[in-house]
């Protein structure tokens, strides 16, 4: 891959490899592409996050909002990087009860889906713990 730096102070800089890359410096000095300076501003920002990177937890109720989903998504988010699972079987099934989530009743499907949200699958976050906790 060639650099062609047109201007060494320049905050223009173009990346070449069987195609043009156009590097763009911003006003804190970070670079970017046009096309992620472009998707930034369109994106919808929420909370200081960038919501459309993410795919929302999936078993929000349907009938919650869109801005109550995103909140139950960043909740159950938090939760799964900071608690064990007792506390995030307890926090779920509390969020059943207040009509907030629609929970599976495979233990695997929804271990599965905490995992892709964050949750560790390493020791003490077994499949196996989970199903012992996981009680709909």
């Amino acid at each position: 891959m060639g650099f062609n730096i047109n201007n060494n102070y320049g905050p223009n800089i173009d990346v070449h490899d069987g195609g043009v890359v156009n590097l763009r410096q911003d006003g804190s000095g970070l670079w970017h592409t046009d096309d992620v300076v472009e998707a930034e501003a369109e994106c919808i920002m929420q909370n200081a996050e960038c919501i459309m990177t993410e795919e929302l937890f999936h078993f929000v109720h349907p009938e919650v909002d869109d801005e109550g989903a995103w909140r139950i998504h960043n909740a159950v988010k938090r939760l799964v990087a900071r608690q064990g699972i007792q506390e995030i079987c307890s926090f779920l099934l509390q969020m059943k009860k207040d009509g907030k989530v629609l929970l599976p009743q495979s233990p695997s499907v929804a271990y599965t889906e905490l995992v892709r949200i964050g949750m560790p699958n390493g020791e003490g976050y077994s499949l196996k713990t989970f199903e012992r906790y996981y009680k709909r």
